[in-house]
Order: C-alpha cells, then structure tokens, then sequence
C-alpha cells in the first residue's frame, strides 16, 4: 500500500466556471433584510469515468460513476456595524457506482449522508474566530486544502477491524471539512494579517491527525508572501500505522511562499518552500515549487501559458494538498495524482499548461507532466501524462466539464504493470444554484 494517497478537493466545483454561472454560485437567498441573512445551500455533482487500464482494481479497464449533493443552511446576523455572527450547517450525501475507482480504493457499492459543515463564528473589520466542523485552507492548498481524501471499502479487510470508508465519491472528495477546528483570524484583506489554527481530523486514511499551525502574510497589489509553521499533537496509531503516517505525531512542517504578478499586469509567479521534520525518526525532507506564466491578453480567446517545475524528497509527507487553481494544482496529472501515483512525493515534475477562453462561457486548457526521480531515484514509477480539458457553462444551472488523459509509464515495473498509453476519460456535470 502506497503510503501517500491522493487528495482531492473538487471544492465548491471549478472555480471560473462557476463564477461564469452564477456569482453566489451554490446559496439561494431566503432572508436578507435588518442585517440578518439566511441561504439554503446547495452543491450537486456526478462524474463518469473510464481507464483502460488499472491500478489496483481487480478490473481490467474499469468505469464508475460518482456523484454528492451537499445541502442545508447558512446564515449571518449583524450585531454592530461592523461585526456579525455567522454560521452554517450542510449535510452530504455521496455514492461510488460500477467498478469502483482505478486504483481499486472504492468500489462501486458505497453510499453514505453525513454531516459535513457544522461551525459558528464572530467576524469584525479586523478580526474572524469560528469554532467546529469546517473547511480550512492555507495558501494555495499545497501543504493544507481541507479534509478532502475521501476513501471507499477498498481496503476494507486487510487489517481486521480497520476501514478506511469515507463514502466513497474518491475523485470528487465532497468531505472536505475537519471534524473540530478553532481558527482565528487576524487582519484585513491587505497589510499584514494571520491564521492561528487548530484542526482535527475524523479521516482514517489521514490518520485522524490533530496539529495546529500559524499563518503570516503581507498582501499587497503586487503580491503575497506567506510563511506558515504546522505541527502534528496526535494520529490514531492504528490507522497511522496501516498508512505509514506514525511521523506525523511530532512532525514539523515549515514553509515560506510568494504568488502574485510583481506589479506586471499579465505576469503570474508563484512558489513555495517547505522544510519537513519526521516526528517519530526526526528524518528531514523537503519540497519545493516555481512556477511563471503569462496571459496573452490582446491575442484572441486570451490564452494562458504556465510552466511550473515541483521537486518532492523522498520521505516528504504531502499531507491536505488539495484542488485549489483548477486543473493541475496540485493533483499533477490525472493519472497520476490520483491512481498511478507519485501522490505529491518522491518525485520531480515539469508541468507545461495552456488554457484559453473562446467565449465567456467556455474555457479549454491542455497539460503537459513528466515525472522523474520516482521511487527514491530508481525511476521505476516515471512518466509522462497529457490532460485535455475544457469547461463548459451550458445553461445558468449546469457545467459541463469533459477530460481525457494519455498517459505513459517509462518502465513495465510502474505501478501500471507495463508502458502502455492508458487512456482516461472523465466528464463532470455540475449543477450550481
């Protein structure tokens, strides 16, 4: 079992498109008057999926379908003139059909409803503090993206006792929230501000890590430098154990970032660095990521041109990266990221992205991934991956969004068990409100 699986955070659906179709994207407006404020909310999904080939489902070419709705309330209420309480909770509903996902995590007879958002919170100009079960993210989601990796029965009976079943719905991951937070919040939305966080999650297959962290950023029109210390308090040992993750109790992870233009309009920079502390064997690892693009503003459908290069150690601990930008952050490859592997670790990647908009309601891209450096420099799991993709705002409460994957091992010892192109095929139907 590879001890680094995939975190998925489909978030509340992909972030351009839904601004496209709606700009409250998922809450319907039921009180709004002396202050106070009521939505209903509600997130609907389902996504199909095919792989030629299989990465530890007994099936040969599986497909499956997944699908969730999350729904319920929330809501605020002005105490002053400038501060408010606030709230929410949200219920998810979520299920796995067919074969189960390609790398055999789920499969195909999950079905769970759950609570997912349960947090109230104080709110002024300068400060923000909320207690309870919610999402929490920091930076751009490569080290922390919520409480997004979202298991089937797959792995049921390997350790008697033990399940790893979250409700399935594995790519699109509805549960993102952690089980208990405090977060406070201090700052406005430029300037110096900071995050002073405490989570726990209820996820087996994060083993159910407790850790606490702070954030730092300045923020200004030109940019965000971000550093922020986490450490781990506690993990279910004997979920630790089954996914490898005992390093987490004691762990240290700390990271220094920047993203912004540098003042240049069109420009995109982003990067960040982490150190990391193995809590049991004190072992360091580190990660890193650059990346630049460019946006061809004056060029018809305005296109996009990003190169990124991320190098993960051996040994690093991806932990709650998640879905954050769109395609390609930080699940590098469809394949890879979340069937194939590397799993954000022990590896090298150039990534080369292109993505246009012909209209305002359509936005197509294409990927580019080369991993190298696998399996502690053995290369025995390098690869190549295109992804080609486009989104699709097809009326004011649907969005279509339809990908396929090449992907090519380098070697018949990868995960894949030859170096075949495997095709993959995956379309999403997301109907905001």
């Amino acid at each position: 079992m590879n001890t680094k699986m995939k975190r998925r955070v489909s978030g509340v659906l992909l972030g351009a498109a839904i601004a496209a179709a709606s700009g409250t994207a998922s809450a319907y407006n039921l009180v709004n008057e002396d202050g106070k404020e009521l939505n209903f909310d509600l997130e609907v999904i389902a996504g199909y999926f095919s792989s030629q080939e299989t990465y530890g489902n007994s099936e040969s070419d599986p497909s499956w379908t997944e699908a969730y709705a999350k729904y319920g309330f929330s809501g605020s209420t002005m105490i002053s003139d400038d501060a408010a309480l606030y709230g929410a909770a949200n219920v998810v509903t979520s299920a796995t059909f067919g074969d189960g996902d390609a790398a055999g995590l789920t499969t195909g007879d999950e079905s769970e409803t759950e609570i997912e958002d349960l947090y109230a919170g104080f709110r002024n100009d300068m400060v923000d503090f909320s207690l309870g079960r919610q999402n929490v993210t920091i930076g751009d989601g490569f080290i922390l993206n919520g409480d997004s990796l979202n298991m089937g029965e797959g792995l049921d009976g390997i350790v008697p006792g033990f399940s790893a079943n979250r409700g399935g719905a594995y790519w699109l991951a509805p549960r993102k929230a952690f089980d208990k937070t405090a977060v406070l919040k201090l700052g406005g939305d430029s300037g110096l501000r900071s995050d002073i966080f405490w989570i726990e999650s209820d996820n087996p297959a994060q083993s159910s890590v407790e850790m606490a962290g702070i954030n730092v950023e300045h923020v200004s029109e030109t940019g965000t430098f971000g550093a922020m210390y986490l450490e781990g308090l506690d993990v279910d040992s004997t979920a630790a154990s089954f996914f490898g993750q005992q390093g987490r109790d004691g762990q240290e992870t700390l990271s220094i970032r920047y993203q912004g233009n540098a003042g240049v309009e069109n420009l995109f920079l982003s990067g960040e660095y982490v150190t990391q502390e193995n809590g049991v064997t004190g072992a360091d690892s580190d990660a890193w990521y650059a990346e630049a693009g460019w946006t061809f503003a004056d060029m018809p459908w305005s296109p996009t041109v990003n190169y990124r290069y991320t190098s993960y150690d051996n040994g690093y601990d991806p932990l709650f990266f998640g879905f954050n930008r769109g395609y390609g952050t930080w699940f590098q490859g469809e394949v890879a990221a979340n069937y194939a592997g590397p799993f954000g670790t022990d590896s090298d990647v150039h990534y080369l992205g292109v993505t246009a908009t012909p209209s305002e309601t359509l936005t197509v891209g294409a990927m580019y991934f080369d991993f190298s450096d696998t399996n502690n420099g053995a290369g025995t799991n390098d690869a190549n991956e295109i992804n080609i993709w486009a989104e699709w705002v097809a009326a004011d409460h649907l969005i279509i969004s339809p990908l396929v994957s090449f992907y090519t091992p380098d070697s018949a010892s990868s995960t894949q068990g030859n170096d075949d192109t495997n095709t993959y095929f995956q379309v999403l139907a997301i109907v905001p409100f």
